[in-house]
């Protein structure tokens, strides 16, 4: 497979730019939705009425990483078809265990002694979950949205093979053509993408985190 100069210039200025924002789309919409349903459930497993639950739910969400993202869309293409809209469901469904082990982790790891103290000032439990312990958790939190935000960067690849385009449709077109210059393209603009995107929820981690953290 050759490789030509002009073709990369190409593909890195013409052909790869305008699947960024579709990228973008198979990326945050997943994201957001992941946290939506992790971290209040996660959140609520910590606490001492629903612990029982969390070994039940957890192997759930080992599940839904363990099975591969284009098997789910094999589970659910009959019902969603083609398009977005079945990688959407995949890519939630990946994304949802890292944020919800580093939630429960982060939690759990808050010491006794400080939410001891805070109900010992006369802090309810809600007071004491808003005030002290998801405070303290927003690293371990925030790792875990981080870690699957970089895996959905990645894996929102294969939502081409379905019809959800983003980089994916430069990349295997590279690969049906044989022309490394799409592939390196497509491989280039997703690293970026992943790096910038640590990088803002790092930003984010910093602005919520105590500042005895910072």
């Amino acid at each position: 497979m050759s490789f030509d100069p002009e073709l990369f210039i190409h593909a890195m200025s013409h052909r790869a730019p305008p699947y960024i924002l579709e990228h973008l789309n198979l990326v945050l919409i997943p994201m957001c939705i992941a946290v939506l349903i992790a971290l209040p459930t996660s959140i609520l497993l910590t606490r001492p009425a629903y612990r029982g639950y969390t070994s039940r739910i957890m192997a759930v969400f080992n599940a839904g990483q363990t099975i591969p993202p284009l098997a789910v869309i094999a589970i659910f293409f009959p019902f969603l078809g083609l398009g977005y809209a079945p990688a959407i469901l995949a890519l939630t469904i990946y994304a949802l265990l890292p944020i919800a082990r580093n939630t429960i982790t982060g939690i759990s790891a808050v010491p006794h002694d400080v939410k001891d103290a805070a109900r010992g000032m006369g802090m309810t439990p809600w007071e004491v979950l808003r005030k002290v312990e998801l405070p303290l958790s927003i690293p371990g939190i925030m790792t875990g949205i981080k870690t699957s935000a970089v895996l959905t960067v990645s894996t929102a690849v294969l939502a081409a093979l379905v019809g959800g385009k983003g980089m994916g449709a430069v990349i295997f077109a590279g690969i049906n053509f044989f022309q490394a210059e799409l592939i390196l393209a497509g491989t280039i603009y997703i690293g970026v993408m992943a790096v910038l995107i640590e990088r803002l929820l790092s930003l984010l981690e910093w602005y919520l985190s105590p500042d005895h953290l910072k």
